[in-house]
């Protein structure tokens, strides 16, 4: 970008300060400093002047929005790893280019993913809860009380087998967990033998036999609702679910009418369909044990984070240098 004039570069939240220091260093960046989410015509005014908006998932950049950019925008530098939030298809149409953050959230993630899959069967936040609230009333180590239930020898159900789902197995397994998947195509022959995984073409099938499922698929609208009323009552009673992915991929309804009826032993979330606004029928689960709620921090790590405003800068400035940028969203992907 030698001798050329500086792409405006509009940032709608608050980012690690070593990734705004170097936005500013290379670009003319204007930053959030209070993390502010900005407003439906904030966001009008950065689409109609900036040349580079770079949102999170938390922005709705959808046909309406990008219908009203100007013509010096030419691109949506996503900090994020999903894209379900932009409408690809329609910034396309207006010749403007989509990139994400892919492949630096997957261990984080997946770390997360496999934190609940620990939790939720072991009561640990039940039991933390009870020394933090009544640090009084425990009176030592009984043989029958806080039981919980062992993952070692059980079966987990992974629905999308991707970098994440597939990073999920690997802890699994070095858990003693037996691996099963649900995935729009089978994984490449190595990876599932190394996982001793097996596939099922039938979520349905797999649902109904598995102890721990795991939700690690993209939002898209073919995965809406995925896990339905009927698909969560093939369940077994003693079966848990945990949700690192995206909200809306279950039935939120359904699935608090199963926990609330016993036909969920429990469930991990930390991400919800609604959010940021919790269903208050979630949080009384949560107290009474069934559920552990986390406020969407699966990639919150400072190396993740760092790493996903490095890969924002790079796609910025390789396509203001000319060349594609390595991270483009390609529209129909959804």
């Amino acid at each position: 970008m030698t001798n050329k004039k500086r792409p405006k570069v509009y940032i709608t939240r608050k980012l690690p300060d070593a990734v705004e220091t170097r936005m500013r260093e290379l670009f003319d960046a204007e930053l959030n400093i209070d993390d502010r989410p900005r407003t439906q015509p904030e966001l009008v005014a950065a689409m109609q002047t900036a040349d580079v908006l770079v949102p999170t998932v938390t922005d709705r950049i959808d046909a309406a929005l990008i219908e009203q950019a100007g013509p010096q925008m030419k691109l949506i530098a996503s900090f994020s790893n999903g894209f379900d939030h932009i409408d690809v298809d329609a910034a396309a149409r207006r010749g403007i280019t989509v990139t994400n953050t892919p492949n630096v959230l997957t261990e984080d993630t997946a770390d997360m993913t496999m934190a609940l899959i620990l939790a939720v069967p072991r009561r640990l936040v039940e039991g933390a809860r009870i020394l933090i609230e009544n640090p009084g009333e425990w009176a030592g180590w009984s043989p029958t009380w806080m039981l919980g239930r062992r993952i070692w020898g059980k079966r987990i159900g992974i629905i999308g087998m991707g970098r994440i789902g597939t990073a999920v197995a690997r802890r699994a397994k070095a858990f003693g967990l037996s691996i099963h998947y649900h995935n729009r195509k089978r994984v490449n022959p190595a990876t599932e033998e190394a996982l001793e995984a097996t596939y099922w073409d039938s979520l349905d099938q797999m649902l109904a036999r598995v102890d721990i499922v795991s939700v690690n698929c993209p939002s898209t609208p073919a995965t809406f609702h995925l896990l339905s009323a009927r698909r969560l009552a093939l369940m077994q009673p003693t079966s848990y679910i945990v949700n690192t992915a995206r909200g809306d991929i279950i039935d939120e309804s359904a699935l608090i009418q199963c926990l609330r009826e016993g036909k969920i032993a429990g469930a991990g979330l930390d991400v919800f369909e609604n959010e940021p606004a919790i269903n208050p029928k979630l949080v009384k689960l949560a107290a009474e044990g069934k559920v552990v709620l986390l406020p969407h921090t699966g990639s919150a790590t400072i190396e993740g984070r760092i790493d996903m405003g490095d890969k924002v800068i790079i796609n910025i400035r390789t396509f203001f240098d000319g060349h594609r940028p390595p991270n483009r969203v390609l529209p129909g992907r959804a």
